[in-house]
């Protein structure tokens, strides 16, 4: 299965990023292999609509689920558009994160944890 999670960084090492539409990153693991990719957020930087075009991105990489902090109210109707599982107040390194998801230890959110615009001025 391929997950994506928010990362500050382009490692399994790196911490997972407490934001989904402003992530530094998205890391696109296969479960089963720990092969991995990275997507650079290009929306990160973005005066408005980071969602959305976040959602977009993901939803694009094939990724099933998405572990991230927190998310919004218009990534998450993307995410759940485009079909794809949402698990927030994930914290640690992606790689922990990967593991957590793997052995059933996190709890799928059932709508967006934050309001809109949540991290803009981080």
């Amino acid at each position: 299965m391929k997950i994506a999670i928010t990362s500050t960084g382009k490692t399994l090492d790196s911490q997972v990023d407490p934001r989904f539409g402003r992530a530094a990153y998205f890391v696109i693991v296969d479960t089963e292999t720990m092969d991995f990719g990275v997507i650079e957020n290009e929306s990160a930087a973005a005066a408005g609509g980071a969602g959305i075009s976040s959602g977009k991105v993901v939803i694009d990489s094939g990724a099933q689920a998405v572990l991230t902090g927190n998310c919004g109210p218009n990534a998450e109707r993307t995410l759940t558009a485009g079909g794809i599982k949402l698990y927030t107040a994930v914290t640690g390194t992606v790689a922990e994160a990967v593991e957590l998801f793997k052995n059933g230890k996190l709890t799928e959110a059932s709508g967006p944890n934050v309001e809109p615009h949540f991290g803009m001025d981080t």
